[in-house]
């Protein structure tokens, strides 16, 4: 095979084009793999991994666009470059030819005069501007972009706070406003539980395993991954909290985020004091909070994000039982499965590998293995005082990937969007003979890949061909985060995948539980 690459220097095309333009080349019967991405470490990691990566590739820019294709010819290859190039054309030349869509903020609000919120997702290096801009016409803003300064998170926010608004982000992915989902989420029944959160993998699966029970939501409100460091105070979270409060729609209010600041955890503490509304709050992995949560009467933490989902449930009457008998029931079940399992695998399969499009779930599968495990994971999103992957393209004994942080996503579009990193990832931890079990997500719902468990699916398929072609067997367990109202259904989701021989939790706790015991003991 020959492989050639194009290097568009300092040319920029949206993320979403890229990967349009990269599936239409893979398509063509004279290639035989294509990328289109920007020139970033990562990327070039991947490329190299793939056979794609080229003298010239190798040394292109962040903000260098990198077309690679490998054809059985030189002919070939080169038509495929050009196809590219005509291809990004026409993607650029239909957004432009479109409907008439304003280029500012001020002339969105002059055709819509009655708009309260802005939704801003422009590379970070002009999203500053953008929110700035919206603010001072009056507008809560979700910050979509991420690749924001802490500084400017810091700035933005306070002013925010002082003109009454929510500044929801940077790289806030999840919102849900009176029933309008924002970014990725769901289709939920309204209802009374109101949720903030930090992260907006953790906000959709709450809310979407609240959905299950029959239980909706009020509000969704995201803050932002980083708005409970000291550095930034809580400052969205402490007046998301504040508007619930005074909502008279919530009844329950759910706080969803990684291990915050000790003197943030202080602050939230004292506000959910004021006020005689239950809270459920789950601060993953923040066990030195834990005992101060326990402190205050009308507070009840948990320590997984299916664990809140049902305590939540719970406070609502008649809508979910027991907890405890519930959770110990699951437990028993998933050992017996895992036993069962277990059976399958070779004396020498010793390792678990997580691939995950949620950052919140890949956090939440690494406390889950925490109590299981004797062995480290490793991670590019590890628990504080967690090993970190010193390569975060190349997995060493069990490790946990979040697909979805920056260094994968930048001229990428997010995995919940695109499978093929996910998909290349899978049939790289098939080949390794020490693998035992592979753990993924699948989020659906708005925004998200409309049918992701097909593609999954057939690369599930293609990986357990090669172990098996070798003389092993891979388990492949996930969950699916989502109700049975999204577009690409739950069920159908669930089926698509149990179809294609992967295990299906009903949450990302018991499919994280179930992949420890696996490898355990």
């Amino acid at each position: 095979m020959i492989v050639k690459t194009l290097i568009k220097t300092s040319e920029y095309h949206d993320s979403v084009s890229l990967m349009l333009v990269a599936r239409e080349l893979s398509k063509l019967e004279s290639v035989q793999d294509a990328a289109v991405v920007m020139g970033t470490e990562a990327n070039k990691s991947i490329l190299a991994d793939a056979g794609l990566l080229t003298e010239e590739a190798g040394a292109a820019s962040p903000n260098d666009l990198v077309i690679g294709v490998s054809a059985p010819s030189d002919s070939a290859a080169d038509a495929a470059l050009q196809k590219a190039e005509v291809l990004l054309k026409q993607k650029a030349s239909s957004v432009q030819a479109g409907e008439f869509k304003p280029k500012t903020i001020r002339g969105a609000l002059s055709s819509n005069p009655a708009a309260n919120v802005a939704v801003i997702s422009v590379a970070g290096r002009y999203a500053t501007d953008e929110a700035w801009e919206a603010l001072s016409h009056g507008l809560h803003v979700l910050l979509f972009s991420d690749n924001v300064s802490l500084e400017d998170e810091i700035s933005l926010k306070k002013y925010a706070r002082e003109q009454g608004l929510l500044l929801m982000g940077p790289g806030a992915g999840t919102t849900i406003l009176n029933g309008v989902a924002l970014g990725f989420a769901n289709v939920l029944p309204r209802g009374p539980v109101g949720i903030v959160s930090a992260a907006g993998t953790g906000l959709q699966e709450v809310s979407t395993l609240l959905a299950r029970h029959g239980v909706g939501i009020s509000q969704g409100i995201g803050t932002g991954g980083r708005d409970l460091k000291k550095e930034v105070g809580g400052v969205m979270m402490l007046e998301a909290l504040k508007a619930l409060q005074q909502d008279d729609a919530t009844n329950v209010i759910v706080l969803i985020s990684k291990p915050p600041a000790e003197e943030v955890v202080r602050l939230i503490l004292d506000q959910l004091a004021a006020s005689v509304k239950p809270a459920v709050i789950c601060f993953l992995g923040g066990d030195a909070s834990q005992s101060a949560l326990e402190k205050i009467p009308n507070v009840i933490p948990a320590r997984t994000l299916y664990e809140c989902a049902l305590l939540a449930g719970r406070l609502i009457p008649d809508e979910v039982g027991d907890v405890k008998t519930f959770l110990d029931a699951e437990n028993s079940g998933l050992a017996k499965q895992a036993q069962n399992l277990k059976a399958r695998l070779n004396a020498n399969q010793y390792y678990l590998r997580g691939l995950f499009s949620g950052g919140t779930l890949c956090y939440e599968a690494q406390v889950i293995w925490k109590e299981i495990l004797d062995i480290p994971v490793h991670s590019n999103a590890p628990l504080p005082g967690g090993s970190t992957l010193p390569d975060s393209t190349k997995s060493r004994r069990h490790t946990a990937v979040d697909l979805g942080e920056e260094e994968f996503t930048v001229g990428r579009p997010h995995p919940m969007i695109d499978n093929d990193l996910r998909i290349r990832r899978i049939l790289q931890e098939a080949r390794d003979p020490e693998v035992a079990v592979i753990m993924f997500d699948v989020v659906i719902g708005y925004g998200a890949h409309p049918d992701p468990a097909s593609e999954l699916g057939q690369a599930v398929e293609d990986a357990q061909k090669l172990a098996r072609g070798e003389g092993r067997e891979l388990v492949f367990v996930a969950s699916v985060t989502g109700t049975e109202e999204d577009p690409q259904s739950l069920s159908r989701t669930t089926s698509t995948l149990e179809h294609a021989g992967v295990h299906v939790c009903d949450s990302n706790s018991a499919a994280a539980r179930l992949t420890a015991l696996l490898v355990s003991g």
